[in-house]
């Protein structure tokens, strides 16, 4: 078993969220670590990383079926889960950059509000339906696959780099990023 270790470089602002809002002024605040500094957590990146070796695997037409359900986990027929034997940590800002941003205190500089509203088919925006979500500015965040099998390595490296939009309203411009691959050990 070996490690993989990727950054995320984001080329627009993004939104991971944490399902917390912060009363009136903002509807839906992004994950924070114990420094409030956004991080991606995780098993949000293993699900896509799951549906990325799927599709490619669908797509070459390669059954490798159970060696994925093995590495990801699966619920069984009595509705068990099995977690799987690989582990994603969550993807966070490089430590350098971390210790930078706490000593000055300017983690507040990270995050910017976008308003939202429903528009009807006249044009006019539909009462109620304004809502404010909190992004975080472009940036570069790191993380690892551990526990990766030699049968899955590539599958799990191509499926990594497939990965091109991260989070909330990733099809309406949010999120839009790059995965590469640091190193595999």
């Amino acid at each position: 078993m070996t490690e993989i270790k990727y950054k995320i470089e984001f080329f627009s602002n993004w939104h991971c969220g944490s399902g917390l809002a912060a009363g009136a002024d903002v509807d839906a605040l992004v994950v924070k670590d114990k420094d409030n500094l956004p991080f991606v957590p995780g098993k949000t990146i293993k699900g896509l990383v799951r549906e990325a070796v799927e599709s490619i695997q669908e797509f070459k037409q390669d059954n490798k079926t159970e060696k994925i359900k093995e590495a990801f986990g699966f619920f069984d027929d009595k509705d068990n889960a099995n977690k799987g034997c690989m582990f994603f940590t969550n993807a966070e800002l490089e430590e350098n950059e971390r210790k930078a941003i706490i000593s000055n205190n300017l983690q507040k500089y990270l995050y910017i509000p976008v308003s939202q509203t429903a528009i009807d088919d006249n044009g006019i925006a539909c009462e109620h339906s304004l809502r404010k979500l909190e992004t975080v500015v472009p940036c570069i965040l790191e993380g690892k696959v551990k526990d990766v099998s030699e049968d899955l390595m590539q599958d799990i490296i191509d499926a990594l780099k497939f990965i091109k939009r991260l989070g909330i309203n990733r099809n309406r411009g949010l999120g839009r990023c790059s995965i590469k691959v640091e190193e595999r050990k």
